[in-house]
């Protein structure tokens, strides 16, 4: 049933031109260069300190590693984080 869900979900997609970050909720990360970072579509803060920051997604987490990350903006759905980006990683649960 699941792939069901999803295969009609992708077609309704790409009949209707949508996101698909919309569609399957998924998080849209824009870097821009290695300083600033901002996220869409996530479920909370996990952990945050000046080397790391952990978010809850729909299906999993993403981290951010880096030095003097910074959040200089939080809303329900939306962090804007600034420092030197290092890495960025998606887990699945």
């Amino acid at each position: 049933m699941r792939r069901f869900n999803r295969k009609l979900r992708k077609i309704a997609a790409d009949l209707l031109d949508l996101p698909q970050d919309v569609v399957f909720d998924l998080p849209r990360v824009t870097m821009i260069g290695d300083r600033q970072l901002y996220i869409e579509n996530h479920r909370g803060v996990l952990h945050f300190s000046s080397d790391k920051l952990r978010l809850a997604l729909s299906k999993g987490e993403l981290e951010v590693t880096g030095a003097q990350l910074v959040i200089r903006t939080i809303w329900t759905e939306e962090v804007f984080v600034e420092g030197v980006i290092k890495h960025i990683e998606v887990r699945d649960l």
